[in-house]
């Protein structure tokens, strides 16, 4: 299908291959819109501007990049001295918002007649937009939040993140009457009934369901090796931050004697689960690799025998798609975005119920694995079946080409939900019914 006179203006805080998370959700809406030839144009923070440039050194006219003021940098100075959580909820929040105002002057000039603007981050339900107002119809998302610790967890914790973040969102629909970006949205994507539930109130617009993530399947093509008997080695890929929870596997590794893990990632949590390894006997079957290329990334999960995730506040969670597209088997707590990426066909869910039990589940699993790489490679092809079937990037970009065109319909009627009327998106595949 051909949308000559659709021009599509994508508007992020980042949009970056590097950072990891939610950023890299905005750079593959552009480069794949432009593959299909739209007019497309990213309008993002001047921070990511060499990665950009260098990735589409012919797309010049196209990326748009916002300066920090003095009062941002003044603000992310303070915000380092503070818990993440905290900092993202507070100064964090302000700094966004003035890169939003920002944003605005920009997206006004380009707006044109058929023009569709897309926020697909920030993901939180919860957050304030100023992309209101603009002359053009608003599609926000796929977000995806709303989440908790499991109950077992929810003392890992500092008290001041919960008091922060509790008053945080008794103030959400507060802050977003003033900022009433999502309420004025054309169409608000959400990830899950979680998220629905985590929105603000009083939204105009129509609300559908559709994944966060996807995959490129030929970025991560089925490798024909498979798992072979002998010695085993786990993957775990992410920042090297608390909610994480690395060290249940670590933990969980004194219980299964020869597998080894190898972790792909930095962050503050490095050191503490360095000296953990050493300190109760693993230290010489972990190792910390820092951050790898995304081909690099590929490869050593074409070597591992599963991809182990024992994160406590995941709400998506892309690798573990990225590791089934690859024909590996995920390991994963059952909780917030991997429980809806996988079944027990293609992988190993842990229940949360106490750290006891996730760390014996995880060494159960890693067990299991060990010792059948036939159970690895049929799990394997399992999950590279379900993602060519629910989670590509190809069918994500035909339904939010789709939804763009109801959403410039809507604006045209101006009845924001008329065109939507009797129409679902599948919550997995991403398909237009």
């Amino acid at each position: 299908m051909n949308y000559p006179s659709l021009r599509v203006l994508i508007a992020a805080e980042n949009a970056s291959v590097h950072f990891g998370g939610e950023a890299i959700l905005p750079y593959h809406y552009f480069r794949l819109l432009r593959q299909r030839d739209v007019d497309v144009h990213l309008i993002v923070h001047a921070r990511t501007r060499p990665e950009l440039l260098s990735l589409f050194p012919h797309e010049l006219d196209r990326l748009h990049f916002v300066e920090d003021t003095l009062l941002q940098k003044l603000l992310f100075r303070l915000g380092r001295s503070l818990p993440r959580r905290v900092d993202e909820a507070t100064l964090g929040l302000v700094t966004q918002m003035l890169t939003q105002w920002r944003q605005r002057a920009v997206l006004r000039h380009l707006v044109t007649a058929e023009c569709v603007v897309h926020q697909p981050i920030p993901v939180s339900p919860r957050f304030p937009s100023l992309l209101y107002n603009l002359g053009a119809p608003v599609v926000m998302g796929p977000l995806n939040g709303g989440m908790e610790y499991p109950p077992a967890f929810r003392t890992k914790e500092a008290p001041i993140g919960r008091g922060v973040l509790a008053l945080g969102r008794l103030l959400a629909n507060f802050a977003n009457t003033v900022f009433p970006g999502k309420r004025k949205a054309s169409l608000v994507l959400v990830a899950n009934t979680r998220t629905r539930a985590a929105l603000p109130n009083g939204l105009h617009g129509r609300v559908l369901e559709l994944p966060e993530n996807a995959v490129d399947v030929g970025d991560w093509s089925m490798s024909s090796c498979s798992p072979t008997a002998g010695k085993a080695h786990f993957l775990f890929v992410g920042r090297l931050v608390e909610w994480k929870a690395l060290d249940i596997v670590i933990e969980a590794l004194q219980d299964v004697p020869d597998a080894s893990l190898e972790v792909v990632g930095a962050g503050p949590m490095l050191k503490t689960w360095q000296e953990l390894a050493v300190r109760i006997g693993v230290g010489d079957r972990v190792r910390f690799l820092g951050w790898l290329s995304q081909s690099e990334c590929a490869q050593r999960l074409n070597d591992c025998r599963a991809l182990v995730l024992p994160s406590l506040y995941e709400c998506g969670g892309a690798v573990v798609l990225e590791a089934m597209a690859m024909g590996r088997p995920v390991i994963a707590t059952a909780w917030g975005g991997p429980a809806e990426y996988l079944d027990e066909s293609c992988g190993i869910l842990v229940s949360p119920d106490s750290r006891t039990a996730l760390i014996e589940g995880f060494a159960k699993a890693m067990s299991r694995m060990h010792f059948s790489p036939v159970l690895c490679a049929k799990l394997g092809t399992a999950g590279r079946e379900r993602v060519m079937r629910n989670f590509c990037w190809s069918d994500r970009i035909d339904c939010i080409l789709t939804l763009y065109c109801m959403s410039l319909d809507s604006s045209r009627q101006r009845k924001p939900s008329t065109s939507f009327e009797g129409v679902r998106v599948c919550s997995n595949r991403g398909s237009i019914e």
